[in-house]
């Protein structure tokens, strides 16, 4: 299935929240889902009754579009979560956190998880000294992410640094000024701050 490359407003409108696709503009007045908070569409107002696996598709395109992730992606992760130890959504859920462009976004070194997909795959960062452009790969307790030397200087990280939120997720530990992070726990179902109901995705894959 090839990547959406539409208007990623519509997706936050589809599943009716914000999904912090846009990076700053989804925390001002000129996001589409404050002004238009209804399904885009000829019918997107219309009221419509959910089935059972209506909302557990919901919930799985959710969780698709948060990370930006494809549809057999979704499926590899949700068979690894299956095989660990402990809950399989919350399994899934911490397995996608660890993605190296979700670790760059919650260490605040990119303004969407879209844009750090981008960063990532340009080359800007490295995993304990090595350079790793690979937005998937899935990183664990220990190590070190870091903006590489020869980008610190661009513009771009530049404002970055100058505008960083702080670090409000207790699995990472964040010197911005120095321009790293580190991985110092695994992440927890308390630590995840998205809406969703992941038992309906296991629901979902378990049929």
């Amino acid at each position: 299935m090839a990547r959406y490359t539409g208007p990623v407003c519509r997706l936050c409108r589809r599943e009716g929240q914000k999904l912090y696709l846009k990076g700053e503009k989804c925390y001002t007045d000129k996001c589409p889902v404050s002004r238009r908070g209804y399904a885009p569409g000829q019918h997107g107002k219309a009221r419509k009754k959910m089935s059972e696996y209506g909302m557990q598709l919901r919930e799985k395109q959710k969780v698709r579009r948060f990370y930006g992730i494809q549809e057999n992606q979704m499926r590899t992760y949700f068979k690894m979560a299956d095989k660990m130890q402990g809950i399989t959504g919350e399994n899934l859920l911490k397995i996608l956190e660890l993605r190296l462009d979700n670790v760059v976004y919650r260490m605040g070194f990119a303004s969407s998880r879209k844009e750090a997909r981008q960063l990532v795959r340009h080359g800007h960062f490295t995993v304990n000294g090595q350079k790793a452009n690979i937005p998937s790969m899935l990183v664990k307790v220990g190590d070190i992410i870091e903006v590489k030397e020869k980008s610190r200087s661009s513009v771009k990280f530049k404002e970055l640094i100058e505008n960083h939120r702080g670090n409000t997720v207790r699995w990472l530990e964040v010197n911005p000024e120095e321009y790293r992070g580190k991985i110092v726990a695994e992440p927890t179902r308390e630590d995840i701050d998205i809406p969703i109901e992941e038992h309906l995705i296991v629901e979902l894959y378990s049929k």
